[in-house]
């Protein structure tokens, strides 16, 4: 791959659905594009009665510099938004990094960014409306999800013109109870299967937080059938719950005309008490209206009675800039 054309690829690519980005700047080796999506919706709250809300919404810049041999700098910033309250915390960091990408070297990163882990996560974490949870636990500091302050090495080989072997690994510092975390990451991908596995480790206070995830998924999402299962082993990682499995399940068929149906299903188990945390599972669907403005909708069931986890809908649209 050429590789500036990598490193957009890179730059860009936020593990969702759908990323677009409009490009302002491509000359003498230097791009700068901006992206993110706007998102409201319709929803029932806790209460029972109508609100709106927002869906993820966020703003990102994304930028790179061909360095020569071989090398292409990136660098990227996404705040999420606040736009239907006034507040003077209109902005919220998401992402902030610096990465550095060789076509045979691999990549690294630094900074805040989507950790190794969660590329195993991903696989399961593509519907607007419901999606994965579990992985959101404190998942900055934790290093499940957007990890902050991490430093990352990536890279994949090619081996043959359908099969590819990815390896990576990560390492965040030490900050209040936080002891200094580390975690790798393995994919293998044969044309449109992938399997993943991915380990995160590291002291909180006097307890040790760690996990092991595996996941594997066929096919694009949004394109035709997908399916995908994700599996957790953890110890402290949700809701400080000594031991926790946790599993996702996620089937989409994308149809010609632009509709996407979804399914998914969603558990937490505390293996200690033997309980149900929470277990829920939706139909959904999006509708691309046009490339840059789709609409979703779905309803979620609450499976295991909980108050918290009560049926709940969302009805909204979702504006790719």
């Amino acid at each position: 791959m050429n590789k500036k054309t990598l490193a957009i690829a890179i730059a860009t690519s936020v593990f969702t659905s759908q990323a677009v980005a409009i490009e302002l700047y491509n000359a003498d080796g230097s791009t700068f594009a901006i992206g993110g999506h706007v998102s409201v919706a319709l929803s029932d709250s806790e209460k029972g009665e109508l609100e709106v809300i927002s869906a993820s919404p966020r703003l990102n810049f994304n930028a790179t510099q061909d360095m020569g041999n071989g090398f292409v700098a990136d660098a990227k910033g996404e705040w999420a938004l606040n736009y239907l309250t006034n507040s003077a915390n209109a902005f919220t960091t998401r992402l902030g990094y610096i990465g550095l990408t060789h076509e045979d070297a691999g990549r690294v990163v630094v900074g805040t960014q989507w950790a190794p882990y969660y590329n195993a996560v991903a696989t399961t974490d593509k519907p607007i409306a419901f999606a994965n949870d579990f992985t959101y636990s404190d998942h900055a500091n934790l290093g499940t999800g957007r990890a902050d302050k991490m430093v990352s090495y990536t890279n994949t080989l090619a081996l043959g013109e359908s099969h590819a072997l990815t390896m990576s690994g990560a390492w965040q510092g030490a900050h209040d109870d936080y002891e200094a975390r580390l975690q790798a990451a393995i994919s293998y991908n044969i044309s449109a299967f992938a399997v993943n596995y991915a380990f995160t480790t590291g002291d909180v206070g006097t307890i040790v937080a760690e996990s092991h995830i595996v996941s594997a998924s066929y096919g694009s999402w949004d394109k035709g059938l997908y399916v995908s299962g994700a599996y957790s082993m953890g110890e402290y990682m949700i809701q400080e719950l000594e031991e926790t499995n946790a599993m996702e399940f996620l089937a989409g068929y994308a149809l010609s005309n632009g509709v996407n149906l979804i399914a998914n299903y969603e558990s937490v188990t505390d293996e200690k008490k033997n309980s149900s945390v929470y277990e829920t599972a939706a139909i959904q669907a999006e509708y691309k209206f046009t490339p840059t403005f789709v609409g979703f909708g779905g309803f979620q069931f609450g499976l295991d009675g909980s108050e918290e986890d009560n049926n709940q809908w969302k009805l909204g649209v979702r504006y790719y800039l």
